[in-house]
């Protein structure tokens, strides 16, 4: 049985949420309540569900682990006998979907990386691959679906 979150309780919560570090001493002085007391309903917060876990953010401001999607499309030299540039893609952990096309694109790559700068790094890999001609970058901004 979930219990009703009273104003003490939705008081701890947003110190928390503002600053999930704070010391129980420092957060007792914020809702006027003993160390103690402020770690023993933090406890049962936890318990209850009401605290499913700590998120860390980047200076950023983005979390650790969240990814920079890009797209990246790929002309071959021959597409027809482009295998050594698939079996060199396969060896890249960051690409996540690879795509072979009909049209004016031979490949459609989906690159997952943490930074920008990595996103970069691997376009700089895979432009310069024996049989790959030419390349287009896009970044993901939002996703819909």
């Amino acid at each position: 049985m979930k219990r009703i979150l009273d104003p003490l309780d939705e008081r701890i919560l947003a110190e928390l949420t503002a600053n999930a570090r704070i010391a129980h001493a420092e957060l007792g002085d914020k809702v006027n309540l003993s160390r103690n007391a402020v770690r023993q309903r933090i406890e049962r917060l936890e318990r209850d569900g009401a605290i499913q876990g700590y998120t860390l953010k980047t200076g950023d401001g983005r979390r650790p682990g969240s990814l920079i999607s890009a797209v990246i499309f790929v002309y071959r030299y021959d597409r027809m006998r482009g295998e050594e540039v698939l079996q060199a893609l396969r060896s890249i952990p960051e690409i996540v979907q690879c795509e072979v096309m009909s049209g004016e694109f031979d490949l459609m790559l989906r690159v997952d990386a943490a930074t920008p700068e990595r996103v970069h790094l691997v376009w700089k890999e895979i432009s310069a691959m024996p049989g790959v001609s030419n390349t287009v970058t896009s970044f993901v901004l939002s996703s819909v679906i």
